[in-house]
């Protein structure tokens, strides 16, 4: 196979990655003087902070995934390959992909991020991770198919280890898909259920640090936690996962948690690229780049987003791997771009907070902007707008505001649909 990208005068920029970071670059790009080439194994961009609702039967997958194809429709200066990429020659300036080759001038690296298991294996073969649309559709599965089973059970310590589901990390994924089963255990299964005593369904979330949120205050970490003790959840501290086996979960605080399901949201790291020079990969396996995003050792290769490390005297650990940091090192290579272009004095990153949030229930999220922060209906209300007016597509975000708005007045969701896929048959 190959990757048929026609040859023009123009210079090559081949973008790895349609996250947030590569998605927004090739769009500002894309009516620019050089050729865009989006590489990405998928054929169509995700919506990440909204996957738990998509585990939790809160909206459809489609609602939050947007396909590239669309988005540059009628453009005709970028060229979309679906392909995994092998490696990077740079000294060939060159991508090996499955494909076949792609050649470039200048190579943006946007590959994010995947779950970090800090080197447990039983952990990363039994927990539920929350990295991709798939992933969430899996645990979607599992936590009915949990339901499903114990109607059949007439094992009791079975059925307790289904009716309990561990959720690890107390970031925003954590606390919002805690939140989310804790609303899922009130409003909903009981209707769906009515043989199941939903006395006996216990939420927990485990964290190692002291607080949830910690990128957040402390006062939204301590309303944060106040919110789930309400809904129910068992919020346990200063407590981290030491091993997961035969559907136990193993504390260091010394208990153990019988549970069919465990939702991994503990941590992430950046994803694998082969090729580049490993001692420019730092910590939590991100590239080290310059504040101008340009790898560290190389003249024509950048990295933005969850996978660049940048460093400075504000962020010694790298700026934090949310979707505004990649959005705004996007649009400042983009503006990079141009001034190379034009034999310019580049630009250096300089990181704008905007705020961060996070959602726990209905009419329960915390909000902290760089001046104010307020929690409870009117943050949930902030919340819901900030997350429609990002996700891409009129459809999309309608789709997503009826699902809210139905859910919202109905108590009730419709999209507890067990759907996989179905083996295909092989050849003896």
């Amino acid at each position: 196979m190959k990757a048929n990208i026609p040859e023009v005068e123009n210079k090559r920029i081949v973008i790895i990655g349609g996250g947030f970071a590569g998605l927004t670059l090739a769009r500002k790009l894309v009516k620019s003087n050089y050729q865009i080439v989006l590489l990405d194994k998928h054929n169509y961009h995700m919506f990440q902070p909204l996957f738990y609702q998509v585990a939790t039967a809160g909206i459809e997958p489609s609602a939050i995934s947007f396909p590239y194809r669309k988005v540059f429709q009628s453009k005709n200066n970028i060229h979309i390959r679906k392909t995994e990429v092998l490696k990077v020659e740079p000294e060939n300036n060159r991508v090996l992909t499955k494909i076949g080759e792609v050649n470039y001038d200048y190579l943006v690296v946007a590959v994010g991020a995947t779950t970090n298991y800090f080197g447990n294996e039983d952990i990363q073969l039994r927990s539920y991770p929350m990295k991709s649309v798939a992933e969430a559709l899996t645990l979607r599965n599992s936590i009915l198919q949990n339901f499903e089973n114990i109607l059949i059970s007439d094992n009791a310590a079975e059925q307790e280890a289904m009716m309990n589901f561990v959720v690890v990390g107390g970031g925003p994924t954590g606390v919002e898909t805690a939140g989310a089963l804790a609303e899922m255990k009130r409003f909903v299964l009981p209707k769906d259920y009515p043989e199941i005593d939903f006395n006996r369904m216990n939420i927990y979330l485990v964290e190692a640090a002291p607080r949830l949120l910690g990128g957040m205050s402390e006062a939204s970490s301590k309303r944060s936690y106040q919110y789930l003790m309400k809904l129910g959840v068992k919020v346990w501290l200063n407590a981290a996962v030491k091993a997961y086996d035969n559907d136990v979960v193993e504390l260091s605080n010394g208990a153990s948690i019988p549970a069919k399901t465990m939702v991994w949201a503990a941590g992430v790291r950046g994803n694998t690229l082969e090729g580049l020079n490993p001692e420019i990969i730092g910590r939590g396996n991100r590239i080290v780049v310059d504040s101008f995003n340009a790898v560290k050792g190389y003249s024509n290769i950048f990295a933005i987003g969850d996978v660049a490390l940048m460093q400075n005297e504000k962020f010694p650990n790298g700026y934090p791997q949310v979707a505004q940091v990649a959005i705004q090192q996007a649009a400042n290579l983009v503006t990079n771009f141009k001034n190379m272009e034009q034999d310019k004095t580049l630009n250096p990153f300089h990181y704008r907070d905007l705020g961060s949030m996070a959602t726990v229930g209905r009419n329960l999220a915390v909000v902290d902007l760089p001046f104010v922060k307020f929690y409870g209906w009117f943050a949930w209300l902030v919340w819901m707008f900030i997350h429609l007016k990002s996700i891409l597509g009129v459809r999309n975000k309608m789709v997503t505001f009826v699902n809210w708005f139905w859910n919202y007045i109905t108590y009730d969701q419709s999209l507890r649909l067990i759907i996989k896929a179905k083996a295909r048959p092989v050849k003896g």
